[in-house]
């Protein structure tokens, strides 16, 4: 851990910017929003199928359209004002949300449709959300000083994880105590308050060296060639697809609850909000004590701390244990992403945020629902704590693959970076 200039450190830096705050604000309330319809949608698919599959599906249903529009989403982003199309965005959520309630509550035009709306609002769902992420996180550049840039970072995680935490389960209680009609008002109110606190913030205008024109292949192969010729960030990307695509276990947590640790769908839930806890509380530390000297070395420290998390975690036959390690992995793994975002902030040109940012919800988006299927899949194949065992193995295997071939993203030093910019 580390101070990022030799003056004392001031975590709360970054919240005295006026136009930051309405941005936490609105992150909150849109990813709490975002998270409590997840839940909604999951549950209703699942009442009115009793399929299994179905929930399967749901993701599949935003993950394509997603992953498609993502590359010209980042497009988008370098050549138009990215507050007007984040405010589009979260509009388009708030209609898709309204639609689910009006859908939800008429009994009658589910029994006759059945949940093919849900999944094209939830495909809608998706291209919004691929033309949200890359303005989001370019538009942060937009709002405070680069030497802000680490500090902004490690505020926007904690909200987004704090949000992410509790999300779920206010979803979940309103539906259980209420219906899914009140659980979608919330959460459509919820989207519809970020949307105005979002107006708020001062407008931005677009990067000057992105003025000029460009064709839209050239815009796209230029932010693609621009990752891929940059090891740092190669590297720092490469790390965070390979750890979720091999060494996460989130899919397989039902399993690990019913038949190795023998618990309910209770502690079921408890873990799966354990690493979201680990990651909240490491991001309230990371605040005071900042992990960006020597941050490479401290990000492959902890890819590879999360790699070893998987693996005593398929070994523990004991439910606490299991809860601990699981926070544990959250904990490291918010490192990983607090640094990697810093990364991309520093070393992205303004002009090129919105493409590199794309580039990287591909490489993260993606990794998600594959590491779903490679899970399920090598558990399958190979049995279920083998295979959890093996993918912790790969992760840090990845590790000293990526120290090796990336020396620049080793021996990387945030401080010292910006420092020097």
């Amino acid at each position: 851990m580390s101070q990022l200039t030799n003056e004392k450190y001031d975590p709360y830096a970054v919240l005295r910017v006026r136009d930051f705050r309405f941005f936490l604000f609105t992150r909150f309330l849109l990813t709490l929003g975002f998270q409590m319809q997840t839940v909604i949608v999951g549950w209703q698919v699942y009442q009115i199928t009793k399929n299994p599959l179905s929930l399967g599906l749901i993701g599949l249903a935003e993950a394509l359209p997603f992953i498609a529009s993502a590359l010209f989403a980042g497009h988008v982003a370098d050549i138009v004002r990215r507050k007007l199309i984040i405010q589009f965005g979260i509009l388009v959520l708030f209609s898709c949300g309204l639609f689910l309630l009006f859908y939800s509550s008429s009994t009658d035009t589910v029994k006759l449709y059945g949940v093919l709306p849900i999944y094209i609002a939830i495909g809608f769902i998706g291209i919004a959300r691929a033309f949200i992420h890359p303005s989001i996180t370019a538009f942060i550049s937009q709002l405070v000083e680069r030497n802000l840039y680490a500090n902004a970072s490690t505020w926007n995680s904690t909200v987004w994880q704090i949000a992410a935490v509790s999300g779920p389960a206010l979803g979940g209680i309103i539906f259980g105590f209420f219906n899914a009609q009140v659980a979608f008002i919330t959460s459509a109110s919820l989207l519809f308050c970020s949307m105005i606190l979002f107006s708020l913030i001062n407008n931005k205008g677009i990067p000057t060296a992105k003025k000029q024109k460009e064709s839209l292949a050239t815009s796209l192969s230029t932010g693609i060639k621009f990752v891929f010729s940059n090891k740092t960030i190669l590297g720092a990307l490469s790390l965070d697809l390979f750890a979720v695509l091999f060494g996460g276990a989130v899919a397989l947590l039902p399993v690990f609850a019913s038949e190795i640790l023998l618990a309910g769908p209770e502690a079921l839930g408890i873990m799966r909000a354990a690493p979201a806890f680990g990651a909240v509380l490491m991001a309230i530390i990371m605040a005071y004590f900042p992990p960006f000297k020597n941050a490479g070395r401290n990000m492959l420290i902890c890819v590879a701390s999360f790699g070893l998390c998987m693996i005593l975690f398929a070994l523990s036959k004991n439910i606490y244990l299991s809860i601990f390690i699981l926070a544990l992995s959250g904990a490291v793994d918010n490192v990983s992403v607090v640094i990697r975002s810093t990364i991309i902030q520093l070393l992205t040109p303004d002009e090129m945020r919105g493409r590199v940012s794309s580039v990287n919800s591909i490489f993260i988006g993606s990794s998600n629902e594959l590491g779903a299927f490679e899970s399920g899949f090598a558990a399958k194949v190979l049995g279920l704590i083998p295979s959890v065992i093996i993918g912790g193995c790969i992760t840090m295997g990845v590790v000293g693959v990526t120290a090796k071939v990336a020396p620049a993203l080793a021996q990387l030093n945030i401080d010292e970076l910006q420092k020097n910019s």
